[in-house]
């Protein structure tokens, strides 16, 4: 029906039917089939088997770039999704027609967004994708510290936090490991944090980045920050873009494309965005701290360390685009200047952004905020799925750099999962 593909299932959909309904969708689909609905109306019984199918055909169909829905949900196969927390995982409608207008709408909304993007924001010889997440809970950001003692280097061991990061799965701020807190301080430098594996550039004057990736995540080893934000929830989409123009795209122009189209298509969003990105580089351009930002060295004047006057002094930086060809993996923080901002309370915003001389790609409508990890010798195929392949590039990988990512460094391929944030937590 108008491009969707329909399956009606007859009678119980246990560990039985669940084989004939498995078989019989692989079978049938066609490659170019992009949307599906089960018609579940003939039907009044769900087992696990049901489930586990209805789970494979929605990866599936995202695979695809599609969509896939569950149509006319009886009583009975209602409490079996509730009672296994797959009520919000599954898109469901009413009836069949009513499933059908939506994703047909859904598919003639994004090819003609699509359109548009090519023409007038990423130009000639750049295609985008839209792929749906899985939103089970809003996207809540979690500050930790103060970014105000950062900038104007006033952090006292009073203000620097241990906090385990074996299971935090994006995170970026300040911080250093070492045996206690005493050791750490004089070493705090930038500090991402992928799926449990934390990488840091420590401000020892040797500008090489050091890393750990726990295999024990009962360990009780932490990391001592003064300023970390940490991702709380699911990526709400997925953008895949792709050039031919050797110069690739700039992060400032990712983020643009993320905000003009959010300002056009996504009613949750609010101005700011988490996002983590799994790309190829055309060249890093990045910046990182020369010492920690410590109250015993803090500007005298008491101006922060990024003024014009001494952030030379406080900030090394590198546009010389490097690690061409390589892998990028990075977690940061976008805030949208030209949407309407009030939903969050200015103290919120103030906690996780701020202005970086250092970014020149749009520095009057949009702050960004983004750490990333640099691999060698990784293969690249956007048709796996984003967070997976981010875990096992950080425990399998070539580690080669960690650095703050400048808006000027430029990918030819990337994956990007989209978090529009709900909320921002000031953690005690």
């Amino acid at each position: 029906m108008d491009g969707v593909v329909i399956f009606f299932v007859s009678g119980r959909l246990d560990a039985f039917g669940a084989q004939q309904l498995e078989t019989w969708t692989r079978d049938t689909l066609r490659d170019d089939d992009k949307e599906l609905v089960i018609d579940m109306s003939g039907t009044g019984y769900l087992s696990s088997g049901g489930l586990r199918v209805f789970n494979s055909l929605k990866i599936e169909m995202k695979r695809r770039s599609g969509r896939f829905a569950l149509a006319a949900v009886g009583e009975y196969p209602k409490k079996v999704l509730d009672m296994a927390g797959f009520s919000s995982v599954f898109d469901m409608y009413p009836t069949t027609e009513l499933a059908v207008v939506d994703l047909v709408k859904t598919r003639k909304s994004l090819t003609l967004f699509n359109e548009l993007f090519y023409k007038t924001i990423l130009g000639e010889g750049v295609s985008l994708i839209i792929e749906p997440g899985w939103l089970t809970t809003p996207p809540v950001l979690h500050v930790l510290g103060d970014l105000d003692k950062v900038l104007h280097a006033r952090l006292t061991e009073a203000d620097i936090k241990a906090r385990k990061f074996s299971e935090i799965n994006y995170s970026l701020g300040l911080g250093a490991l070492g045996a206690d807190v005493k050791e750490a301080m004089p070493l705090m430098g930038e500090m991402i944090t992928l799926y449990g594996s934390m990488v840091w550039l420590p401000t020892d004057g040797n500008n090489t980045p050091d890393f750990l990736t726990p295999l024990d995540h009962d360990s009780d080893v932490v990391v001592y920050t003064g300023f970390n934000v940490t991702l709380d929830g699911p990526f709400n989409e997925y953008f895949t873009l792709e050039t031919s123009r050797p110069d690739g795209i700039s992060i400032a122009d990712i983020y643009r494309t993320i905000f003009t189209s959010a300002q056009e298509r996504v009613k949750s969003y609010h101005g700011v965005v988490a996002i983590t990105i799994w790309g190829v580089l055309a060249g890093l351009s990045s910046s990182g701290l020369r010492k920690a930002p410590l109250a015993d060295a803090a500007p005298a004047d008491g101006s922060s360390i990024m003024d014009s006057a001494n952030i030379h002094e406080w900030v090394a930086s590198d546009s010389g685009n490097s690690h061409k060809g390589e892998t990028l993996v990075s977690f940061g923080i976008g805030v949208d200047l030209t949407a309407d901002l009030s939903f969050f309370p200015a103290e919120k915003l103030s906690s996780l952004s701020y202005v970086n001389p250092l970014n020149k790609g749009a520095p009057k409508t949009m702050y960004l905020h983004n750490h990333g990890v640099v691999f060698k010798n990784v293969s690249y195929n956007s048709s796996l799925d984003l967070n997976t392949q981010v875990k096992k590039i950080v425990t399998e990988g070539e580690f080669s750099d960690m650095r703050h990512l400048l808006d000027s460094t430029r990918l030819t391929k990337a994956k990007i999962g989209i978090a529009y944030v709900q909320d921002i937590v000031r953690d005690a």
